[in-house]
C-alpha cells in the first residue's frame, strides 16, 4: 500500500469514527430507499397474500418516497418465493411477505429454510380458522359437534379446507389433539382451497371445515353454512358472533395462517429500524385498516422482535401437529 493510499485509509478511517462518536448514522442508511425497493411475494396474483402485499407497498412508496415493486414468485408449495427473500442482498433492496409455510416447509423436508432465516420486520396479519358446518347440520354449537366427533369412530366425521398438511388441516389436526384425541379422528379430504371445500360444505360432501371466517364468508353470507367457533384467544371483531374454543367449551387452542414482511438475515440494524417504523406507519393507517376489513382479514402487529418470537411458537406448534399426523420428513 503506498503512502498516499494509507493517508487516505486513515483519513477514512477517522472520519467514520468520528461520525460514530458525534452519533452520526452512515449515509447509506440515512439516505435508504435510494431506489426501488422489491417486495417478493411468494404466492400467485390476485390471492389474499398477493392483495395484502400490494396495499403495504403501495404505502410505503407514498411514505418513503421511492417505488417498491412487488413480484410474484411462485413455485415449490411457497419455497421458491421464500427462498428469493432469504437469498437476496441484505441491504434493504429486496423484502419479502413471509407466510405461516415458513413455519412447515422444513418440517416436511422441502427446504432447509426456517423463521431464523430471514431478518423479522413487521408482522401484520392473522386469520384464525374457524369451524364451519353447513346450515343443516344438526349441530349448532362447537361443543355438539365436539360431542359428536369424541364418539364416532375415527374417519366417520370428513372435513376439509386446503390440500394434506395445508394450514388447515394442521390446524384441526391441532383441536384434536388440544381435545385428547388421535389426529385422525376426523379425516381429512383433500381440496384446492377453501372455497371448494366450503362448495362442497354446502352440497352436503363434508361435515365441517376448518379454514378461516373471511374465506367462509360467501357461503355463510348465502346462508349455505355457519361457523361455530374460531381457534383464537379472542374473537374477531369483524365477526363478532363467532365465539372462541375457549369459550364454548374450555379448549385453550389457537392458531392460523398470518402474514408478515422480512427481509434476508443481516440486514443492517438501522434500515431494519426504518423499515420497521414504515410498517407501523403503514399498519397504523386508514388506508390499511380499511383495506383489510373489508376483505374481513385479520390485522394484528408485531415489530420485529415479536415477529421473530411469534414465528418461533408457530414453528413449533406446526412441527408437534404435522409430527402427529406424520406429515413431517421421515
Amino acid at each position: 500500500m503506498s503512502k498516499l493510499t494509507r493517508r487516505a485509509f486513515a483519513a477514512s478511517s477517522a472520519a467514520v469514527a468520528a461520525s460514530a462518536a458525534f452519533g452520526f448514522k452512515p449515509a447509506l442508511a440515512q439516505a435508504y430507499p435510494a431506489r426501488p425497493v422489491t417486495v417478493i411475494v411468494p404466492w400467485g396474483a390476485g390471492g389474499g397474500t398477493d392483495a395484502t402485499a400490494r396495499i403495504v407497498a403501495a404505502l410505503l412508496e407514498k411514505d418513503l418516497g421511492q417505488p417498491f415493486n412487488v413480484v410474484n414468485r411462485t413455485g415449490g408449495s411457497g419455497v421458491v418465493g421464500h427462498t428469493a427473500i432469504a437469498t437476496a442482498q441484505p441491504d434493504g433492496y429486496t423484502i419479502g411477505m413471509l407466510t405461516v409455510e415458513i413455519s412447515m416447509m422444513h418440517w416436511q423436508g422441502l427446504t432447509d429454510l426456517t423463521p431464523r432465516s430471514y431478518t423479522p420486520l413487521a408482522l401484520m396479519n392473522e386469520d384464525p380458522p374457524g369451524i364451519q358446518v353447513s346450515s343443516s347440520s344438526p349441530y349448532k354449537t362447537v361443543k355438539d359437534l365436539a360431542d359428536a366427533i369424541k364418539a364416532a369412530p375415527p374417519g366417520k366425521f370428513k372435513a376439509s379446507g386446503t390440500g394434506q398438511g395445508g394450514i388447515w388441516h394442521l390446524a384441526l389436526v391441532g383441536w384434536m389433539q388440544a381435545m385428547g384425541l388421535p389426529a385422525n379422528q376426523v379425516a381429512w379430504v383433500p381440496s384446492n382451497g377453501a372455497a371448494p371445500a366450503m362448495q362442497d360444505l354446502a352440497a352436503g360432501g363434508l361435515d365441517l371445515t376448518t379454514c378461516s371466517v373471511p374465506e367462509a364468508r360467501a357461503i355463510i353470507e348465502a346462508g349455505k353454512a355457519r361457523s361455530l367457533a374460531i381457534m383464537a384467544p379472542a374473537r374477531n371483531p369483524i365477526f363478532p358472533d363467532v365465539p372462541t374454543l375457549k369459550e364454548s367449551m374450555g379448549v385453550n387452542y389457537a392458531t392460523g395462517a398470518w402474514r408478515g414482511i422480512g427481509a434476508p438475515k443481516n440486514l443492517p440494524p438501522e434500515i431494519t429500524a426504518k423499515l420497521t417504523a414504515a410498517l407501523k406507519k403503514v399498519y397504523d393507517s386508514a388506508e390499511f385498516k380499511d383495506f383489510m376489513s373489508n376483505r374481513g382479514f385479520g390485522t394484528v402487529w408485531g415489530d420485529g422482535g415479536q415477529f421473530g418470537s411469534f414465528m418461533d411458537k408457530g414453528d413449533a406448534q406446526m412441527g408437534e401437529a404435522m409430527k402427529a399426523a406424520g406429515l413431517t420428513k421421515a
